[in-house]
């Protein structure tokens, strides 16, 4: 009878479940509750919150990586390989945050090496005592979230950007690991399995060079990977944001900007917030590269801001992929406190000078020569620009109304709610209630200030030199999140004056913010890229 209860309980998800799946089970509650009750953009907050749903659950066929290769981390030498030909190995259902490398084992940051060799001894027999059994029975222990630890690599270069990382990577330590003694170096990679399967072949033995990307070991099973692993390849590969700036693109009128070109100020001073919270990130200890991807949360713009962190900061892509949609969605929250500090009621109440009519050709140059200069500018970006403008052409060229609506309806809305689950489905509870992915999160808040304030702050320095007088609420519309930021404008602008309305105007500045946010993302990949 007990066996019977112990196998029924191995069936199911519940020995998988933490406390820190149930807070997060709190927090998706709180974005549901804005999305649907309050609707602040549900659209991007609803996909987001059950993707965070799914990620906080002991799901099968969602999540899961199919078998296969198991690769070199970096070039080096593989130093131990703990699989043979036939083995089988285990992953849980649910993983936990693992460590890349032996250092990151090292609990206190300032740890002697006796302490350091405590903390390494200590994990190293953590994983055995978990993963040591493949019997049913140990699924209690298999669901602590450690998948079987494969091989070690030793790089031959280690990277690091601290002193105290390079102190950290040279440390030696000497464990004991199924029934071997294992040299270690704090700079030691590890190679843990990514499927359940069998081992169906070994192609390197210990102490044998491996070149970055070789494959270690192979892994077959039956099993296909999840649903998400492959719909995140959107994400990875970098499909899914020039698609969605090719429906913002459709869906945006450029005429606004055209007609009052001085708006193009706002949209670039929005960027200051970017800049200052790159520095502030990087005096805090994030690399430059880390430091540019938290920068441009501040742009309010969700696909340059997976775009930019597949290329520098991969590892940062969860929590900044979510930061920057979570703002894009707060807009209505963030922006109006500090509008409203920044400006008087006499200047709220601006009423700006009609838009003078735009012509179709007018549009479709601008889109041609943005094209163009923007690409010559900063290659880097020129599949996030190309979709833009392309959407926008067809918008405007009037004979691919077809090909306009399919991308302001059908395409954005598919890729939106792929976009958005895939986004959502990264907020593990381990992954998330950490101290470096909060630090990420209040960085990336405060610089979504910043760039508000910016605009704003613009905007009244414009009216100081006279000329045709600028609302200042129009100025925090600089930020990318269209059109959520110039509907705020809209919004704070008919609290002051109810028959003021500001939306068109404030559409100039919103979509040099995108244009402006995707030019500083290509700078940033071009000058400290890998």
């Amino acid at each position: 009878m007990l066996q019977s209860l112990i196998d029924l309980a191995c069936d199911t998800g519940f020995l998988y479940v933490d406390w820190r799946m149930i807070v997060m089970w709190g927090v998706v509650a709180v974005l549901m509750y804005l999305a649907v009750f309050k609707e602040f953009e549900p659209l991007l907050l609803v996909p987001i919150a059950f993707g965070a749903l799914l990620a906080n659950l002991p799901t099968e066929g969602v999540l899961n990586k199919p078998a296969g290769a198991l690769i070199a981390p970096a070039e080096g030498t593989a130093t131990t390989v703990f699989v043979s030909e036939g083995d089988k190995v285990f992953v849980p259902r649910v993983v936990k945050h693992l460590p890349k490398s032996v250092s990151e084992m090292i609990r206190n940051a300032d740890a002697t090496q006796a302490e350091a060799q405590k903390d390494v001894e200590g994990y190293f027999k953590f994983l055995e005592d978990v993963t040591s059994s493949a019997s049913r029975e140990d699924t209690l222990k298999k669901a602590k979230g450690i998948p079987d630890l494969v091989a070690i690599v030793r790089p031959d270069t280690a990277q690091s950007d601290t002193d105290k990382e390079a102190a950290e990577a040279s440390m030696a330590f000497k464990v004991a690991f199924k029934g071997k003694q294992v040299d270690l170096r704090g700079s030691d990679l590890l190679v843990f399995a990514q499927a359940s399967g069998d081992v169906t072949d070994v192609m390197v033995k210990a102490g044998e060079r491996v070149a970055n990307g070789q494959k270690l070991v192979d892994v077959y099973s039956a099993r296909t990977g999840g649903l998400y692993y492959y719909l995140q390849m959107g994400v990875l590969l970098e499909i899914f944001p020039p698609l969605i700036f090719l429906g913002v693109g459709a869906l945006t009128d450029f005429g606004p900007l055209i007609a009052r070109p001085k708006t193009l100020l706002l949209g670039g001073a929005a960027q200051f917030g970017v800049f200052a919270t790159f520095i502030g990130a990087v005096w805090l200890g994030f690399t430059s590269q880390e430091a540019a991807s938290i920068g441009i949360i501040g742009g309010a713009d969700g696909p340059t801001s997976i775009f930019i962190t597949n290329k520098l900061a991969p590892h940062l892509l969860a929590p900044i992929a979510v930061a920057a949609y979570s703002y894009m969605a707060l807009v209505p929250i963030i922006q109006p406190p500090i509008m409203r500090a920044l400006t008087t009621e006499a200047e709220r109440k601006i009423r700006m000078k009609s838009l003078r009519k735009v012509s179709r050709l007018e549009k479709l140059i601008f889109a041609l020569i943005v094209t163009i200069f923007c690409i010559l500018l900063v290659p880097d970006v020129s599949a996030l620009v190309a979709m833009l403008m392309l959407g926008n052409f067809l918008r405007e060229c009037g004979v691919c109304e077809r090909l306009s609506k399919a991308a302001q309806n059908e395409l954005i809305n598919v890729v939106t709610i792929f976009l958005g689950t895939s986004v959502g489905i990264t907020m593990t509870g381990d992954r998330f209630l950490r101290v470096d992915t909060l630090s990420i999160l209040s960085l990336g808040v405060v610089a979504f200030g910043f760039s508000t304030a910016a605009g704003v702050v613009m905007a009244k320095i414009m009216n100081l030199f006279g000329g045709d007088k600028v609302n200042p609420l129009i100025g925090s519309a600089g930020v990318s999140a269209v059109p959520m930021a110039a509907r705020v404008s809209q919004v704070e602008g008919q609290k002051a004056d109810p028959t003021n309305y500001l939306l068109m105007h404030a559409m100039g500045p919103n979509v040099a913010g995108v244009i402006g946010t995707a030019l500083v993302a290509g700078y940033f990949i071009a000058t400290i890229g890998n």
